[in-house]
């Protein structure tokens, strides 16, 4: 009898996440702006977190207003992570271009909260981001923790 768990390593984990590519990288890469990208793919979590990092960066932007862009992107990238057989937890890595948006999203929103003072909020998502992509959470999260 063969033994199905045979050379498999139980405790690795799932594999890692990869997305398929967003179809809104190539108009902000061209330069269109990131609200007429947004209108165009509103699906799009790299949109969405390109939106939430402009706000948070433009000191004339509510706070409120970057942690509402960056939920709606943690959100879609929710939605197409599960789409692409995430399970919930596993590697989401940032080598993989296309797993940026659900990345910088994530690391928005962990910065939106906190400004707006939702500490445990920051934490979690602090925390899940370095989980899904601890090369991500070193680029994006400010020095001081979150």
């Amino acid at each position: 009898m063969t033994d199905p768990f045979s050379g498999s390593d139980l405790m690795a984990g799932p594999p890692p996440t990869h997305l398929p590519e967003d179809p809104a990288a190539a108009d902000l890469a061209g330069g269109t702006t990131t609200t007429d990208v947004v209108r165009a793919h509103p699906e799009s979590p790299l949109a969405w977190a390109t939106l939430a990092e402009e706000a948070l960066a433009d000191r004339d932007v509510d706070d409120v207003t970057a942690y509402a862009y960056a939920r709606v992107g943690y959100h879609r990238s929710l939605d197409l992570l599960r789409r692409n057989g995430w399970k919930g937890h596993g590697s989401v890595p940032w080598s993989h271009e296309p797993n940026q948006g659900f990345l910088r999203a994530l690391a928005a929103l962990a910065v939106a909260a906190d400004r707006i003072g939702e500490v445990p909020e920051a934490e979690r998502c602090a925390g899940f981001l370095r989980d899904s992509s601890a090369e991500a959470a070193d680029l994006l999260l400010p020095a001081s923790p979150v």
